[in-house]
C-alpha cells in the first residue's frame, strides 16, 4: 500500500503534493514501482494534528480519486483514509475500493453502514485517543492482548452491523497511541494477531520510534523523518514474515524489493520445515 497525503501538514509527504497533477503522477509512479494499493489521505493524523472540516478532506481527495479511477493507467485499488462517513461515502462513489479508518469505526457511527452497502474493502486500526491526544503518555497492561481484543470486538462490531468479515483486514496502529516499547512489542507478537482471522497491516513507514531506536546514545535529537529509510526496511520485513499481508510504506520501489526477498525466505523457511 502506497501513501498519498494530499495534506499541508503530514509528517513526511505534507505539503510535496499541492495539486491534482502532482499527486496523480506521483500515485502512477508508486503503481510503476509495485504498489497494489494507493491510500489517499486528505487529514493528517500526526500526533497533535488539527482536525479538518468534512468539506475540506473532500476537496483536497475527491478530484485525485477522479483523476485516478478514470485513467486506464491505474492499475492498483485505490482506498481512502478517512474517519468521516460522508469523506468514504463520496470517494467511494468517485472511485475507491478501499476505506481505511483510524478510528475503526469509531469516530462517525455511519460509516459502517457506508461500508456495509458498498461492500468497500475496510481497514480497522487500532489507537488509544485521537491524533490530538494519543501521545499523551499512553499505557496498557499488556499492549498485545488489548489491541488484539479491541481489534477482535470492531470486527465483532462490524460484521454485527452487515460488513462481511472477508472485506475485513486489521491493523495495530504502530505508533498510534504508543511507546516505542508499545510498538516494538507489537511487531515483537505480530503473529498474535493471526488469531483475528482477518488480513494484518502493518503501518510503520518512517515513524518516529524508528527514529528512536536510531538514535546515538546521547544524542538530543532522534533521527528525522528522512533518515528513517533502512529502519522501515526493517520494520516491513519483519512484519511480512511475520504474518502481515499488507504494508502500508512511502517508498515503495524500495518496500518492494524488501518484501520480495523476505517472501522468498519465508517460503523456502516453510518448505524447509515440512
Amino acid at each position: 500500500m502506497g501513501v498519498l497525503n494530499v495534506t499541508p501538514d503530514s509528517f513526511f509527504d505534507g505539503g510535496r503534493f499541492p495539486n491534482i497533477e502532482r499527486a496523480a503522477e506521483h500515485a502512477r509512479q508508486m503503481m510503476e514501482a509495485g504498489a497494489d494499493i494507493i491510500d489517499i489521505g486528505g487529514e493528517s493524523s500526526r500526533p497533535g494534528a488539527t482536525p479538518v472540516s468534512p468539506q475540506e478532506e473532500l476537496r483536497r481527495v475527491l478530484l485525485v480519486i477522479e483523476c485516478l479511477a478514470g485513467d486506464r493507467r491505474t492499475s492498483a485499488l485505490i482506498s481512502v483514509d478517512t474517519t468521516k462517513a460522508i469523506v468514504a461515502e463520496q470517494a467511494l462513489a468517485a472511485g475507491a475500493r478501499v476505506v481505511n479508518d483510524i478510528s475503526a469505526l469509531r469516530f462517525d457511527p455511519r460509516m459502517v453502514e457506508v461500508v456495509g452497502k458498498t461492500g468497500a474493502g475496510l481497514v480497522l486500526m487500532h489507537m488509544q485517543g485521537t491524533p490530538q491526544t494519543m501521545q499523551l503518555n499512553p499505557s496498557y497492561g499488556d499492549v498485545v492482548v488489548e489491541v488484539r481484543d479491541f481489534l477482535a470486538e470492531r470486527v465483532a462490531f462490524a460484521v454485527a452491523h452487515g460488513v462481511e468479515k472477508c472485506q475485513i483486514a486489521v491493523d495495530p496502529g504502530i505508533g498510534f497511541g504508543k511507546t516505542v516499547e508499545h510498538s516494538l512489542q507489537l511487531l515483537a507478537r505480530l503473529g498474535e494477531f493471526g488469531s483475528l482471522e482477518c488480513p494484518i497491516m502493518v503501518g510503520t513507514s518512517r515513524k518516529s520510534f524508528i527514529g528512536k531506536v536510531l538514535r546515538p546514545p546521547g544524542a538530543e535529537k532522534l533521527c528525522g523523518p528522512n533518515e528513517r529509510l533502512w529502519g522501515t526496511a526493517a520494520t516491513v520485513a519483519w512484519a511480512v514474515a511475520h504474518g502481515a499481508r499488507i504494508v502500508r510504506v512511502h517508498d515503495v520501489a524500495e518496500m518492494v524489493d524488501v518484501v520480495r526477498v523476505t517472501e522468498a525466505i519465508r517460503k523456502h523457511s516453510a518448505g524447509a520445515r515440512e
